[in-house]
């Protein structure tokens, strides 16, 4: 395909003014972090919207200082959730602008690359395939275009595309190479007048679904201990309406309400720390479904090996060194192709404008001109360009050497052209397995004279064999220690290669992936595979050659049937299928702009350390989730049970709703600066997933030892001491609240609590809410707030020998618990 004869282009200064005046070229842009939208959803809580009707109910019986009490409190635990959940809206919203697709455009007549949400009415964009389409752009010029419009009308077909058709935005190019020019963009675009009825909600992850189930099953019980605990009250108060007050409070205080909060906070957090890893995160639950991964399936190429090609030789049948090759291999190269400053060449086409430079080969390219192309497929696997000079007019394709030789039938011995014999055809064969068995990439090149001045794929036939061109790219020094870590975290890998089965096999040994050359298999024997043949190869094998792209799907879906969990690493055109199969789709930056749509999370640099890296930061975050849940399943649910117990017999509401709230709003602050905690290198070692059994097994027991130790304090206070309902309610919050925030420096580690630091924040904040704890019932502002009294000082220390004997059975339980659920 020709340059646009006629089209210029816009200038800068006209894109400009177009671009301020019709905005970037985006759909959503107005999907800002809505500040008043996060604020409304802490209040969107059924148990929190009754406890403020009874709060105002309260108020016009003439309870005024406990009502302004209550609404203080919930605003103020609104307002805290708010402020964490809306900085970790906005960070997910920066590292989304850290990924952009960038376009082709012809400005102030020259090719440039800029961002596609640039892009403006009256621009001239160039197309290839693995293209996301920028814009809506009626085509000018057409060269096997054909797109996949499947995002707009389900069909997965192919449609080709013929000059004066329209491409629109959103769909990707499947074949071919086009230029046009740019007729909408953004809410303009057929993309944009469809977005509502396109939105889709993405499919709940597991770990999405399983956090559901627990918050709903919770809330079940929550629910039903306090209509009992309501029941129960009334029937031993005069007031039903304090009865009923109390048991929505008690519900507000004992649901695990922060949980959607804690799990966005602790996400972004993870999130956050990715970025320094090189990871960008597109959907936030990736970060955790990243942890869970205990397969990584993977091309060779820059995860094992750097991904710069190097020259390190070109010959032609018999001759080394063959100047006359390397200028043909040059014409066939995008470099040539895409004169301008197109500057998106393959890495085997950059590496042998490299060697033409120390050549010298430039003055002797400029004599030639390009007519058409025939860009490169994955069936065909070659490409071709018809060029001409005053001397010749000449079709030259370079690709896989069967490829090239399925299409020969002569081929250049020294300086003659013989015919290509099957001895000959076999010699060259045998050529490149020997050079490829040594890890050696090698594409050949060949040729035809030619008339015409345009030219299809139909044409490579009838080609003279020129000769080889030979590349390496080297093993990383990184990739033994990299793919021995991934390892070490419990996380099979599985290399998946297009290359030939020597070269895969070369550098996979070379990379620490020791495997007999019976342990790779190639893509022709998969296809030739029963579906049940087909997963037991999968799980068999871990290096697969001469793979195609269909077999890159199949293989992450044989997977994910047998229950793994599935990470696939691909940038390029034909990997969109198994990227959006996997559990995690990973492509890289510099990736093919539908690869990056597809995937879930972006590396910065395709190295397998990085990788490694963002595992563990998932396995981290996940950890801080569950001490969350581990916290509230067992102080929540052992005090919940506590107060079903006492409520059956005694003859006050044993605390206050307000000090209800209060218990909850100050335990719940060291909770949210969990997702800073550390996590023990054991935890991270392994992929982790929910286990039902070990979360109830854990509520059942320290839920029990949570009651047995309020109950420690209050049997004495009721039978013993026989204290007055106010130091009974003060001593409890007291003494329930401290040990939900002495509990967590136990449960947060499977080790002796001394031997895991926590965060400094964590402690921090501990220490501050242990503070308020302890100071408000003994302060003037906490006994007119919230009906403290100051309490004997043989019930503190009670208290303080109950929270430290509460503390050492916890870390007893512990240990035996862990005999049973290793993390």
């Amino acid at each position: 395909m020709s340059e646009p004869k006629s089209a210029q282009g816009l200038t800068t200064a006209q894109a400009q003014k177009l671009l301020v005046a019709n905005g970037h070229n985006v759909i959503d842009e107005e999907k800002k972090v809505q500040p008043w939208k996060i604020l409304f959803e802490q209040f969107a809580n059924w148990l929190v919207v009754m406890l403020l009707v009874a709060a105002v109910i309260s108020f016009f019986l003439g309870e005024i200082v406990e009502t302004t009490v209550i609404v203080l409190l919930v605003v103020l635990s609104a307002l805290l959730g708010f402020y964490q959940e809306y900085q970790a809206e906005k960070s997910l919203q920066e590292l989304r602008k850290l990924v952009a697709f960038k376009s082709r455009v012809l400005r102030d007549g020259v090719w440039q690359t800029i961002a596609s949400k640039k892009l403006v009415v009256g621009d001239v964009v160039k197309l290839r395939i693995g293209d996301l389409v920028p814009a809506d752009i009626l085509m000018t010029e057409v060269d096997g275009l054909s797109a996949n419009e499947s995002t707009l009308t389900g069909e997965s077909v192919p449609v080709e595309k013929r000059v004066e058709d329209k491409i629109f935005m959103g769909t990707s190019v499947a074949s071919g190479l086009g230029i046009g020019e740019v007729v909408a963009t953004g809410k303009s675009t057929k993309l944009g007048e469809l977005s509502k009825d396109l939105e889709k909600k993405a499919p709940q992850t597991e770990f999405q679904k399983q956090t559901k189930n627990f918050s709903k099953l919770i809330f079940q019980m929550t629910a039903v201990m306090t209509i009992f605990v309501f029941i129960a009250s009334s029937l031993n108060e005069k007031s039903f309406f304090d009865a009923f007050f109390f048991a929505v409070a008690l519900a507000v205080g004992m649901a695990p309400e922060l949980l959607p909060a804690i799990v966005t906070i602790t996400l972004s957090h993870g999130a956050r720390a990715m970025v320094k890893k090189k990871v960008i995160v597109k959907r936030l639950i990736a970060v955790e479904n990243l942890g869970n991964v205990d397969t990584l399936c993977s091309d060779k190429t820059g995860t094992l090996t750097r991904g710069s090609f190097a020259l390190v030789g070109y010959r032609s049948l018999k001759v080394a060194g063959d100047e006359q090759l390397l200028m043909k291999s040059l014409l066939c190269s995008d470099n040539f192709i895409n004169q301008s400053s197109d500057a998106l060449a393959t890495p085997v086409d950059e590496a042998l404008w490299k060697a033409a430079a120390s050549k010298k080969h430039q003055a002797r390219l400029k004599t030639y001109k390009k007519l058409d192309q025939n860009e490169f497929d994955y069936d065909r696997r070659r490409m071709s360009v018809l060029v001409t000079n005053r001397k010749e007019k000449v079709l030259v394709v370079k690709g896989a050497p069967s490829s090239i030789l399925s299409c020969s039938v002569l081929v250049k011995d020294e300086n003659r052209i013989v015919k290509l014999t099957e001895k000959l055809n076999k010699e060259i064969k045998n050529l490149v397995a020997e050079y490829e068995k040594h890890g050696v990439r090698v594409i050949a090149v060949a040729e035809r004279d030619f008339h015409l001045d345009k030219t299809t794929a139909a044409d490579e036939k009838n080609l003279t064999f020129l000769g080889l061109l030979l590349f390496e790219d080297p093993v990383k020094s990184s990739a033994k220690e990299a793919i021995a870590q991934l390892r070490s975290l419990g996380v099979e890998i599985k290399i998946i290669s297009g290359d030939s089965l020597p070269v895969t096999h070369a550098i996979a040994n070379q990379a620490g992936i020791k495997v007999g050359t019976s342990e790779v298999i190639h893509g022709d024997v998969l296809a030739k595979l029963t579906a049940k043949e087909f997963e037991q190869h999968v799980i068999k094998y871990n290096v697969f050659a001469r793979v195609t792209p269909s077999q890159k799907y199949q293989i992450v879906m044989a997977l994910n049937r047998k229950k793994h969990v599935v990470a696939f690493l691909g940038d390029g055109v034909n990997d969109a299928p198994a990227l959006k199969a996997a559990d995690v789709g990973i492509s890289v930056d510099t990736g093919a702009q539908i690869s990056k749509e597809a995937a879930d999370i972006i590396l910065l640099k395709k190295d397998l350390k990085f990788l490694a890296d963002g595992i563990v930061e998932g396995r981290k975050t996940f950890g801080n989730i569950m001490k969350y849940i581990f916290n509230t399943i067992s102080a929540n649910n052992g005090n919940m049970l506590t107060v079903t117990l006492a409520s059956a017999f005694l003859k006050f509401i044993p605390m206050l709703p307000s000090q209800i709230l209060l218990n909850n709003f100050i335990s719940d602050i060291p909770l949210l600066a969990v997702a800073t905690d550390r996590v023990d290198p054991h935890f991270t070692s392994k992929p982790k997933r929910w286990n039902m059994k070990k979360i109830w097994i854990f509520m059942m027991v320290f839920g029990l030892l949570s009651t047995f130790f309020d109950l420690f304090l209050l049997l004495p206070m009721i039978f013993v001491w026989k204290v007055s309902p106010e130091i009974f309610r003060t001593a409890w919050f007291i003494e329930s609240s401290l040990s939900e925030i002495l509990i967590t420096f136990s449960i947060r580690t499977k080790l002796v609590f001394f031997k895991s630091v926590p965060s400094w924040l964590l402690i921090g904040l501990s220490l501050f809410s242990s503070l308020l704890i302890v100071g408000l019932p003994i302060l003037g502002i906490g006994q007119k707030m919230f009906e403290f009294v100051d309490i004997p000082r043989q019930i503190w220390l009670w208290i303080g020998l109950g929270l430290a004997l509460y503390f050492l059975c916890a870390e007893f339980l512990k240990r035996i618990f862990y005999r049973y659920f290793e993390d």
